[in-house]
C-alpha cells in the first residue's frame, strides 16, 4: 500500500508543480511539453491560478500541494506511517486537504464556473490519500 501512496504522491506533485509554475508565470499553461490532455486552457484552468481562492493561504494552494506531496512521500518511505502518532498527524493533515478540496470544488463548479480536470484529479488524489491513510497504516 505504501507504493500506491507514494505514486500518489509522485502524481499530486507533478500536477502541483505545474500549477506552481504557471502561477508564478515561469511556465505557460498552454507549454508544448506538457501532455495535451494536461494543459491548461487560456480560458479556463489557468485563469483559476490567479483567482483569490487559489491563494488560502496565502502562497498560491499548490505550492502547500507540493510540500504536502513531498513530505507525505518522505514519511512513507521512512516507514513512520506505522507510528500511531504520525499517522494521526497525517490522517488529519490530509483530512484537511479533503476539506479543502471540497471547498475548492465547490468554487470551480458554482463561482467560477471552470472544469478544471487538473484540480479535479487533485483533489481526488487527495481524497484517496486520505482513505489510504484512514483504512490502513502503511
Amino acid at each position: 500500500m505504501v507504493w500506491v501512496l507514494i505514486g500518489l504522491c509522485l502524481l499530486g506533485f507533478g500536477i502541483s508543480s505545474y500549477f506552481t509554475g504557471v502561477a508564478y508565470r515561469w511556465v505557460r499553461p498552454d507549454t508544448r511539453w506538457i501532455p495535451a490532455i494536461c494543459r491548461m486552457g487560456e480560458q479556463t484552468c489557468a485563469t483559476i491560478v490567479f483567482t483569490p481562492r487559489a491563494r488560502v493561504f496565502g502562497l498560491p494552494n499548490s505550492v502547500l500541494g507540493q510540500l504536502f506531496y513531498a513530505t507525505l512521500a518522505v514519511v512513507a518511505v521512512s516507514g513512520a506511517l506505522g507510528d500511531p502518532l504520525v499517522r494521526l498527524v497525517w490522517l488529519s493533515v490530509s483530512g484537511v486537504t479533503v476539506l479543502l478540496g471540497l471547498y475548492l470544488t465547490y468554487s470551480l463548479l458554482f463561482v467560477t464556473r471552470v472544469n478544471c480536470m487538473l484540480c479535479f484529479t487533485s483533489h481526488a488524489i487527495n481524497l484517496v490519500l486520505f482513505v489510504i491513510l484512514l483504512w490502513r497504516p502503511c
